[in-house]
């Protein structure tokens, strides 16, 4: 049974889901660069300050106000509020600031939608259990009853919970209303818990400013260096336009303040040199780490979105496939053919920790990956394309927590994004496959027969095999299925494949006149007549031979 580029092949008791075929992902279709504002002084950090303050603070009334126009929203309203906001700034800050106030509310309503449709779906898990028999088991594809009476009655209070929410949800949406908290929700909880976090007041208090804060310029092409309102020179000098109220702080001309610390992009700064240079848009953001106590300046800018290659091509060197996991990446090399070729290679990466550790930890781990398949001499990496958005809810898989933690655990978002960008910087092209049946059927037609007495193979690397042979549109199967009983031999399943226990089978096949002879010895029967010339490769072979050796002696 098998289902190989959508097509699905299965009988009455099991029924495949159609399968995908694979894809080159996008290349990435934006650039950002960080460098550290060393050596500021006090002056430099108290400008900063009240700059981030005062522009903070106007960012948060217009989230206010666009939130409160929710679906009356119109271009009319939007001139308004940046008129409104010129006031006290300028006509390019309150530009910057009235598009993060719309890409923060569309974020939020991208949210709202996808948390109505977790609703929806824990909804339905409910009440199909529910509804089911005390005990009754669960397949793959729908769990079963509920254990007990007890467990049975708070599922029950659950779903009334679940679908208060779900309408409540459903209002909000209908009238615009969204949630949004400047300066991140988690760390607002934070204060109700500052003994668990390990902080004071006066701590959270400077996180929780500093996150509020807004000092955040986008590019303008054709003006000065890319920017008008945060201003970066080719040589690193960094330039603020001051707002209005905050003129009087000016050190130079037209009310800019002039940093005394400069800037030096050692990732992709030739790229943004050459930016700057042609006068191209690059947005600027400026932020502080609290925690260390360190000031940082973010470049960004948009690419053209690259055509990618065309999946032939992509196949034409082989395919490197990759099975994401938790703690680490499992990759094999695969021929043009499909065939596994060397050992399999694992990727490790550990993801406890703070958001940076596990940030790095996958940069590493894909920077590895990525310079062995640039040995390999391949140009594609196979991975599939994850969505676990429907497997982390509490009501499809019940007491199974570990199992949750597990999913939640592996990076799917985050990769795609991190994997995709390098990737390109190598000139590497990215398949994405359908994960279907990947690890069980690598399992069962790769592991056994890769696995030696010098080589151990793990189910995450047998699915490696099936993810490359899928992106290269092989089969995941071996072989393909015997013939009919009324056209082959009736002796049983007839494969081309050595078993593991059969002497020599890593050896070369030996040429048919000696198998024959081999055939004779053992069953004793004896040559009837001799073999002619024109009908034997070997006397072929020698015939030619003496025919040139007696030219080469010829005077």
């Amino acid at each position: 049974m098998a289902a190989e580029g959508g097509v699905v092949r299965g009988d009455a008791e099991r029924q495949l889901r159609v399968i995908e075929g694979p894809f080159v992902a996008l290349g990435p279709s934006g650039v950002a660069v960080r460098d550290r504002l060393k050596g500021l002084t006090p002056e430099d950090e108290g400008v900063l300050r009240l700059v981030g303050g005062h522009l903070g603070r106007l960012a948060s009334l217009d989230l206010k106000a666009r939130c409160a126009d929710a679906g009356d929203h119109t271009s009319d309203t939007w001139a308004a509020r940046k008129q409104g906001l010129t006031a006290e700034s300028s006509s390019r800050w309150a530009g910057s600031i009235t598009k993060a106030t719309h890409d923060q509310w569309a974020l939020s309503r991208r949210c709202q939608l996808a948390h109505i449709q977790a609703l929806e779906a824990g909804v339905r898990t409910l009440m199909h259990r529910l509804s089911l028999p005390l005990g009754e088991k669960g397949s793959k594809r729908a769990a079963g009853g509920y254990r007990s009476k007890g467990e049975w009655f708070q599922k029950s209070r659950r779903l009334h919970l679940l679908e208060h929410r779900l309408c409540v949800a459903r209002a909000e949406r209908e009238a615009g209303v969204v949630h949004v908290v400047r300066g991140s929700r988690r760390l607002l909880n934070t204060r109700h818990s500052l003994s668990v976090a390990q902080l004071t007041e006066v701590e959270w208090r400077q996180r929780w400013e500093a996150e509020r804060w807004f000092l955040a310029a986008d590019g303008e092409s054709g003006k000065r260096f890319g920017n008008e309102t945060i201003r970066v020179t080719p040589d690193g000098t960094v330039s603020i336009k001051l707002p209005a109220p905050l003129a009087h702080l000016a050190n130079a001309k037209h009310g800019r303040y002039v940093l005394t610390s400069r800037v030096a992009f050692a990732h992709r700064g030739q790229e943004w040199a050459d930016r700057v240079t042609d006068d191209r848009a690059v947005a600027y953001r400026i932020h502080l780490d609290v925690e260390r106590g360190r000031w940082y300046l973010t470049a960004s800018w948009q690419r053209p979105v690259v055509q990618t290659v065309p999946l032939e091509a992509a196949r034409a060197k082989g395919m490197i496939g990759v099975d994401t996991n938790a703690d680490h990446f499992a990759a094999y090399h695969l021929d043009g053919h499909g065939n596994p070729v060397g050992d399999p290679m694992r990727f490790y990466y550990d993801l406890s920790g703070s958001a940076d550790h596990r940030d790095a930890q996958i940069r590493h781990a894909i920077t590895r990956l990525l310079h062995w398949a640039k040995r390999c001499g391949v140009a594609a990496i196979a991975i599939e394309d994850l969505d676990f958005t429907a497997e982390k809810t509490r009501e499809k898989h019940g007491r199974k927590k570990r199992f949750r933690q597990l999913i939640s655990g592996i990076p799917t978002g985050k990769l795609k994004a991190r994997l995709v960008s390098m990737a390109a910087e190598h000139g590497l092209s990215i398949v994405a496959v359908d994960p279907a049946y990947t690890s069980m059927w690598g399992d069962e037609h790769w592991r056994k027969p890769l696995t030696s007495n010098k080589r151990k193979m793990s189910r995450h690397d047998a699915a490696s095999v099936a993810i490359g042979r899928r992106a290269l549109g092989h089969p995941i199967r071996r072989r393909t299925a015997p013939p009919h009983d009324d056209r082959s031999d009736r002796r049983g399943h007839r494969t081309a494949q050595a078993g593991p226990s059969t002497p020599g089978r890593e050896g070369t096949r030996p040429p048919v006149t000696e198998r024959a002879q081999d055939v004779r010895r053992r069953t004793g029967i004896q040559r009837t007549r001799e073999p002619s010339a024109s009908n034997t490769v070997r006397d072929a072979c020698s015939t030619r031979r003496w025919q040139q050796l007696s030219l080469l002696g010829t005077d």
